[in-house]
């Protein structure tokens, strides 16, 4: 009966993120569209900071309990999953034309991030000091996002006809908490019994699962709501929700975990010198040659694809 059981809340788990993920992504792009927003800002921000909920949650909680290796894990595994895998499958899938000036600021602010928190950790803490400037810094993304905004909404008669009726505005809010919960949980469904399934049904080892299973799944939010744009063809929308995610990882989330911590947050050898440095490097690759070429380029996603792979396979050894 238990078995049952765990393997029907998982399969209630993956029918909640398709369908949470299928109105959370219509509900964003009927935001962008009402509002004149573009799609990459609403990615980047609304939609982040959503699909980031069960990376605050774990991280946090993590932190709370004193487990501070997860929570620095988590939160810096969370970048490596979200850019490597998750953005990397958008740009196999959906290799497009960009217009740089949208995505240069975030861009340089997410590889800015990742070479600030490297460089303060590098004693093998994040003292206070280190996630007071990195709060500023995200407190800065914010603020970017907002004049861009302003800047770039588009003229009344562009965002359409008939879209912002009682009725309509109604269903389409209902759709994005709805589907932003039912994506959460069905994170955590799928994490938690997915985990069961793994350990004790199937016997794979559980340091195994913990470095893979658990890390993808506080990113499956991410990864349900990239696919479902991909198959929407809303590319904008899902690599904003990725770049918007992981400079929340970083900026956001660890000085948090830092505060409640006590002020300082213990940061592992092997973060320091393994997670870390991937991390920028598949972010290097995915993002710096469109910077470049104003193109998200096929071998881009399939080199980001395999580091990650190879991270993984690496994390596993040792």
């Amino acid at each position: 009966m238990q078995t049952f059981l765990t393997f029907f809340l998982f399969a209630v788990g993956l029918v909640l993120i398709i369908k949470g993920g299928d109105w959370f992504v219509d509900a964003a792009s009927w935001i962008a569209k009402v509002s004149g927003i573009p799609q990459f800002i609403i990615g980047a921000t609304i939609v982040s900071i959503a699909t980031t909920l069960p990376e605050i949650l774990v991280s946090v909680m993590a932190a709370a309990q004193g487990n501070v290796e997860m929570a620095t894990g988590n939160a810096i595994g969370s970048v490596t999953a979200n850019t490597g895998m998750i953005l990397g499958l958008s740009i196999i899938f959906m290799p497009v034309a960009v217009n740089r000036n949208k995505y240069l600021p975030k861009s340089l602010i997410l590889m800015g991030a990742i070479v600030l928190l490297w460089a303060l950790s590098l004693n093998g803490e994040l003292t206070l000091f280190a996630s007071i400037i990195m709060f500023l810094c995200f407190a800065f993304f914010i603020y970017e996002n907002i004049i861009e905004a302003k800047r770039d909404m588009t003229p009344n008669e562009e965002k359409g006809e008939g879209n912002t009726d009682k009725k309509t505005v109604t269903i389409n809010i209902l759709k994005f908490v709805v589907g932003a919960a039912f994506i959460v949980i069905g994170s955590r469904l799928l994490v938690n019994e997915g985990t069961v399934i793994a350990t004790d049904i199937l016997h794979i080892d559980e340091r195994i699962v913990s470095l893979t299973l658990v890390a993808v799944g506080t990113s499956l939010p991410e990864l349900v709501t990239t696919l479902t744009a991909i198959a929407k063809k809303q590319s904008s929308l899902s690599v904003g929700n990725i770049v918007g995610a992981n400079i929340i990882d970083m900026l956001l989330i660890l000085p948090i975990c830092s505060f409640i911590s006590g002020g300082s947050l213990p940061v592992a050898f092997t973060t320091i010198w393994i997670d870390l440095p991937v991390a920028l490097l598949v972010t290097l690759i995915t993002l710096l040659p469109m910077l470049i070429t104003k193109k998200f380029h096929r071998w881009q996603g399939i080199l980001s694809l395999a580091v990650y792979i190879g991270y993984v396979i690496l994390i596993c050894v040792i």
